[in-house]
């Protein structure tokens, strides 16, 4: 597997940009359209000070390996929408997950997502050399689960006892995975939406 570097990911409805400390401003009105930072089941900041942390956190992860870090941009507007990484790395047996994902809720159930998807999907298989992408959800998050298997990943499992939230509910997380060997079908698929204008 390739070693991951920063890059753009361009698409028709979103272009994914290197996560910079410069994109807090952005990044916090993207957050306030929904006032995303309210969900029990995301981890979105909501004031300067959170979102000075969360940067921080996700540059140094980046910076040892453990991330690969992103804002996501609406192109219809240029605007900030949100954020999303490639996260637990492990080069060695050529798997990373895609998480960490949040959308504007103007942004959200759009062709963005489905996009932002097929764009890190792409990038992880036929760039990066992966074998497996997994994605991992919050249990109660019922949205995302219903969108990560309209992408065509296959649910593994209940990781149980798997996270402590910022509100202190310790979370269990449900584990999917897209293995290289499925990419060409899921990419199809994919595919197909995009040119349907159907959102994840």
């Amino acid at each position: 597997m390739t070693p991951l570097n920063p890059t753009v990911l361009e698409g028709r409805h979103a272009r994914l940009e290197p996560l910079q400390m410069g994109h807090a401003e952005a990044l916090l009105e993207a957050a306030a359209d929904g006032a995303l930072w309210e969900s029990r089941v995301t981890i979105v900041p909501g004031n300067a000070a959170a979102m000075d942390d969360y940067l921080t956190e996700a540059l140094a992860g980046q910076a040892d390996g453990r991330y690969l870090c992103f804002v996501i941009i609406r192109t219809a507007d240029g605007r900030v929408v949100g954020s999303t990484r490639y996260r637990a790395i492990a080069l060695a047996h050529r798997r990373l997950e895609i998480g960490s994902t949040w959308l504007s809720r103007s942004a959200q159930r759009t062709a963005i997502n489905t996009e932002c998807k097929r764009l890190l999907l792409a990038h992880a298989f036929e760039t990066l050399g992966c074998e497996r992408v997994e994605l991992v959800t919050d249990v109660l998050n019922t949205q995302s689960r219903a969108a990560i298997l309209r992408l065509g990943a296959v649910e593994e499992g209940i990781l149980r006892r798997h996270m402590v939230m910022p509100d202190g509910r310790i979370r269990d997380s449900v584990m999917h995975s897209i293995i290289a060997a499925e990419w060409p079908a899921v990419r199809a698929a994919l595919d197909a939406r995009l040119a349907g204008g159907k959102q994840a």
